[in-house]
């Protein structure tokens, strides 16, 4: 198991839910919700922000493949999205993030929380399962989960 923190980051439309963990990689905590950025790269610059604050050795992006593991639209984007912070200069890895938000509400929902107005939260507690979903299979396994995202995989300039 590789030691040192890692950001959980759950790509979604409007917001980005961000996730650490502790510098033994054991446990996954919430730690905001950027909002979107589509025409600059303020959310990219605030996750980047919270990297270094935290002093993470890498990002873990949460990859959404249908149920069947195929490409869906959400996939493309947090593709995108995670080799923009790839070019940006951060170490960045995709994994397997099937059901992290539905898994997410349903936790929040058993709290007895709010789905709606709690949609901040939820993005929040799908970057907690990614990035606590990717620690344990690196644990159990001995490999560093999913692929590291290069840095052709981001928008290309125009």
């Amino acid at each position: 198991m590789r030691l040192g923190v890692r950001l959980g980051i759950d790509v979604g439309r409007a917001r980005v839910g961000v996730a650490r963990c502790d510098a033994g990689a054991v446990l996954a905590v919430p730690v905001e919700t950027v909002a979107r950025d589509v025409d600059g790269d303020r959310d990219i610059h605030r996750i980047l922000e919270i990297a270094d604050e935290f002093g993470a050795i890498e990002l873990v992006v949460g990859h959404p493949l249908s149920l069947s593991g195929h490409a869906t639209a959400s996939t493309d984007d947090a593709v995108a999205f995670a080799g923009r912070l790839a070019q940006a200069g951060a170490a960045v890895r995709l994994v397997d993030e099937r059901l992290s938000t539905v898994s997410a509400q349903r936790d929040l929902r058993a709290a007895g929380k709010n789905a709606k107005r709690q949609r901040s939260v939820i993005d929040q507690a799908a970057a907690v399962i990614i990035l606590q979903h990717a620690m344990d299979a690196e644990r159990a396994s001995g490999d560093a989960p999913g692929r590291i995202v290069s840095v052709e995989e981001g928008p290309n300039p125009t």
